[in-house]
Parts: structure tokens; sequence; C-alpha cells
């Protein structure tokens, strides 16, 4: 109850990096695995297990591998410029969660129906995210802005790789 009183939306960060501790229970608290059978502390659609969590921060752009519990590196150099975009007032979070749909995890079902079920996950995501980080004393809010396309070329991310969502973090 008391996260959910504290969750609010910042229009600002302040600049000064996560410690080791909060990234790594930040992380797992958006998308990591909290049951032996693979299951994970975000549900999805039919257990596809499609949203890819991107941590994009001064050093790099990383992927969280939830299965090992780790930051896998994608990209170096500082590109949180791409996700903060237009929207200056964000570009000094110290990290961006960005939210990524694999919708060739989806087994069945049309493409428009893959989107919506993407869609759907990632604003779980993003929830435990928000709620997280009010629960420990930092600050998040939810975006769909960011330069898509340069994102997809940094990231190199495939056709069937969509990002959904973005969520700066900090204090």
């Amino acid at each position: 109850m008391k996260a959910l009183a504290l969750r609010a939306s910042p229009s600002a960060f302040d600049s000064t990096a996560l410690s080791l501790r909060d990234l790594s229970d930040l992380m797992w608290a958006a998308n990591g695995v909290n049951r032996p059978n693979g299951k994970r502390t975000a549900p999805s659609a039919m257990n596809s297990q499609d949203i890819d969590v991107y941590a994009v921060m001064k050093e790099g752009i990383y992927l969280y591998n939830a299965q090992k519990h780790l930051l896998e590196p994608v990209a170096a150099g500082d590109y949180r410029s791409y996700v903060a975009d237009r929207q200056e007032n964000f570009k000094n979070a110290p990290i961006f969660c960005v939210l990524v749909s694999d919708i060739s995890r989806f087994k069945t079902g049309e493409e428009s129906q893959k989107m919506t079920w993407a869609y759907e996950d990632a604003g779980i995501v993003s929830q435990n995210i928000c709620i997280f980080c009010a629960g420990v004393g930092l600050k998040s809010r939810t975006r769909a802005w960011m330069n898509s396309d340069k994102l997809k070329e940094v990231m190199k991310l495939t056709p069937s790789q969509h990002l959904i969502l973005n969520n700066p973090v900090g204090r």
C-alpha cells in the first residue's frame, strides 16, 4: 500500500547512478524469474515471455538475461539521448529500462493480435518497475516516446522485435 501511495510520474531525474543492489533488484522486479519452473515476476500472454528488458545506461546498452539474472552487453556508449529523444528533461536518468517484445515467441495469432498481447505484457512489466521504484525510494514513469529508428539499429533488433515502452529510473 505504501508503494502504491508513493507511485508517481516524475518529469525530471537526478543523474546519480543506482547502486549495484538497486540495479539488480530493479531488473529482477521488472521481469525476473521468481519460480523454479522459470516463470516470471510479470505474467505474459500464454506464458510466451515475449518481453525483454534492456538497461540503457551511460556505459552502454545491456540485455537482462532473466534465467541467469545478469546483464549482457549489447552496445558500448551512452545512448540515453536516443531513449529520451526530444523530451530532454529525461536524459539525466541514470538508467532507462527499454521494453522490447519479440512477437515470434507467440505460438499462435495474427500479427495484430500478437501486438495487442505485446502491449499488454509490456504494460505489466512497466508497472512492476514503477511499483518497485516507489517501494525503494526511486522514481520512474512509463513512456512510449523514444527514437525507435536509432535504437533499433544500435540494439540490432530483428524484424520480430518491437520497441514498446521505456521507463527512466533514478532519484
